[in-house]
């Protein structure tokens, strides 16, 4: 097994070494791709160093039987038939191809038939916020069919890059020692503070963000669901928390959703409120589920129902669903 990772330097690349190491991913050979700045660099990789090659158009994909691609979305457009060329399947981290016909979007836990269905050899990993949210619906969907989701997500500096990360650290030591705080990475401050946008803003006034939660979702889903998102950035460092409310054909008791929740594929109950056990994203950076708590009926809708999710963005919402992609094609037989 021949893998390649694309984007190696980046925090989603540098996740992708730790979540393929962590999982005993049988690679035989390993080669890492990068930019121009990033050429060069070596990453240690089960003991043997790895030297970043230049991500150029021409062979080096030849033998290559799975790429991880995380370098945005205008390297993944351009560089998708040199990275297919010669078989190899890509599996793409990027929003370059989420919502094309011809390229599954695709989940494990929710919708992993999917992938084996790939005409131009891609697959795409859904935005972090969908595939965290599309674990928690899929519990409830096995009981009855999901009409409505209102989600307001809560996301960490993370979400933006390890520099966002290192420019959150530094805001807050800027603050307190009373010095000129440096923005670079957000539109405001984030620490000590909340921005609502996430993303550019579009015609209807919600973001892309935010449409890409309602999108994305119906994709995965093969549903009608209508999913209306507000995306927030939170001065937290890592992993994403969402709160939603769905509405359902029948009602769903909380006991009968405790229960779908504690048994669902990819998911962790921690709901215990008078013991104030729920979750939260400082407890859970680097963990593998997504955490689902403070479940309750919705007072507001008879068959409404509302919880609170925590995932790590940068594992489940990014390089730990594209390994588990990788897994299922090996698992069926439908790559080497």
């Amino acid at each position: 097994m021949k893998v390649a990772i694309v984007g190696a330097s980046g925090a989603v690349g540098q996740e992708f070494l730790r979540v393929l190491d962590e999982r005993n991913f049988p690679i035989d050979e390993l080669v890492l791709f990068g930019s121009h700045r990033s050429a060069g660099r070596k990453y240690t990789f089960r003991g043997k160093e790895i030297e970043v090659k230049l991500l150029q158009h021409n062979d080096d994909f030849k033998g290559v039987d799975i790429a991880f691609t995380s370098a945005g979305a205008g390297t993944s457009k351009e560089f998708a038939e040199t990275i297919t060329k010669y078989g190899a399947v890509m599996i793409d981290n990027s929003s370059a191809f989420r919502m094309d016909a011809d390229i599954p979007l695709v989940v494990p836990e929710v919708n992993p038939d999917d992938a084996l269905n790939r005409p131009r050899g891609i697959i795409a990993n859904p935005n972090c916020t969908t595939i965290q949210m599309v674990v928690a619906l899929k519990a409830i969907e096995n009981l009855t069919h999901i009409k409505r989701v209102h989600v307001s997500t809560y996301q960490a500096a993370s979400g933006a890059g390890a520099a966002a990360m290192d420019e959150l650290y530094e805001q807050y030591r800027q603050v307190l020692n009373n010095e000129p705080v440096k923005v670079e990475k957000f539109a405001y401050q984030l620490a000590f503070n909340l921005i609502p946008q996430i993303d550019v803003f579009t015609d209807n006034g919600y973001t892309k963000e935010e449409m890409k939660m309602y999108n994305e979702t119906r994709k995965i889903m093969h549903s009608d669901v209508k999913v209306s998102a507000t995306c927030v950035r939170v001065p937290a460092l890592r992993s994403h928390s969402e709160s939603i409310w769905i509405e359902t054909e029948r009602p769903v008791s909380v006991e009968e959703a405790r229960k779908a929740f504690a048994e669902g594929e990819g998911l962790v109950l921690m709901d215990n409120p008078e013991k104030k056990e729920y979750p939260m994203p400082l407890f859970l950076a680097g963990k593998d589920p997504v955490y689902v708590g403070r479940i309750r009926k919705d007072l507001s809708n008879e068959n409404g129902l509302t919880f609170w999710i925590v995932g790590d963005q940068i594992k489940k919402g990014a390089a730990l669903n594209a390994v588990q992609i990788a897994e299922y094609l090996i698992k069926v037989g439908n790559i080497k």
